[in-house]
């Protein structure tokens, strides 16, 4: 299962150097994270302030 971004996102960018497939992305108004991509490694929950990136 690949992890997803919440509403509680608040643009920081820190889940984005942190994911090792490349996975996430600036969206409108928050990051998001391409299912495809993602291998549910945690990296991006790791590193987010606010726990934004939840296993979906």
């Amino acid at each position: 299962m690949a992890y997803k971004i919440n509403d509680e996102c608040i643009s920081c960018g820190a889940c984005e150097s942190e994911c090792p497939t490349n996975a996430i992305s600036a969206g409108d108004g928050k990051y998001q994270i391409d299912a495809d991509v993602c291998i549910d490694c945690g990296a991006c929950a790791g590193v987010c302030p606010v726990d934004a990136p939840q296993p979906e």
